[in-house]
Order: C-alpha cells, then structure tokens, then sequence
C-alpha cells in the first residue's frame, strides 16, 4: 500500500500541495513589480515585432500595390474581414484579361489576427503591424480601405 492512499497519507499530501502554493505565492509577493504607465510612455513603449494589430498593404519600390487581386485572403479569412472588389480589364496589346484591384476593404473589428490571409497571400501585399490604438466610440470607423 501506497503512503498517498492512507488517510494519513492524504493529509499530508494536502498540507504538502498547500505549503507549495503559499511559497509561490509569498515569493511572488515580494518581488519587485514593474508596471506600465500606458498612458504617458507611448512613445517609450516596447512592442514585441510579432505583435499582430492591424492589417496594411505595404508598397513596391515604385509606391504601388503589390495585391494581384487573386481573393486568397479573402477566401481564407474565417470572418470574412476581407472585402476584395475587382474588376477585369483588357490589355490592348496582347488581348489577355486580367482582373484589377478596385477596392480592398478590411474590417478591423472582426478581425481575430490569425494571419492566414498574410500566410495564404502569394506575392506577400499584406503584412500586419504594431499600431495597436484601434479604439474608436463609432463602428463604422473600423472598416479600413488599405489600397491606395
């Protein structure tokens, strides 16, 4: 027979398991806290490079779009944020259609920052980055168009 099985043996088992939370909890209490004062250190604040805030299209060497328009993002966002409106267009010299981006429409309040649009997007147009003040009193505010 076990020493843990014994009633005995639970008690002490118990007293062992309770001294080991009181030690972690008094070690904790006496070491030194460092708080952010958010509000007034804005400009000092560290913000990790992998925090995800908000969606962007970042620009080419020429200062364009780099979206092909091919909806992946679109099709793989499971809240369906994205909003891709195209249009096809037909090249006069070679004859061949291709679709153009019109209008990229994300909505920054049903995001849930997955970044399978960012994986799943070919040419990699869009990015995440650390712009986390998103809060705003009006909803509507959160659609953002991100092509120029």
């Amino acid at each position: 027979m076990e020493f843990k099985e014994t009633y005995i043996g639970r008690i002490f088992y118990g007293m062992r398991s309770l001294l080991i939370g009181l030690h972690t909890t008094l070690k904790e209490f006496f070491t030194k806290k460092v708080t952010e004062q958010y509000p007034e250190n804005r400009k000092t604040q560290h913000i990790s490079e992998r925090h995800r805030a908000m969606l962007y299209m970042p620009l080419d060497e020429n200062g364009n779009n780099k979206c092909i328009a091919c909806g992946l993002c679109a099709n793989t966002c499971p809240n369906g944020t994205i909003v891709i409106k195209t249009k096809t267009v037909t090249d006069e010299e070679t004859g061949k259609s291709k679709k153009v981006l019109v209008d990229y429409t994300y909505d920054l309040g049903s995001c849930m920052y997955c970044q399978l649009c960012v994986n799943v997007c070919p040419k990699e147009a869009i990015a995440f980055n650390n712009h986390f003040e998103n809060a705003v009193f009006d909803r509507s505010k959160l659609f953002i168009k991100l092509n120029k």
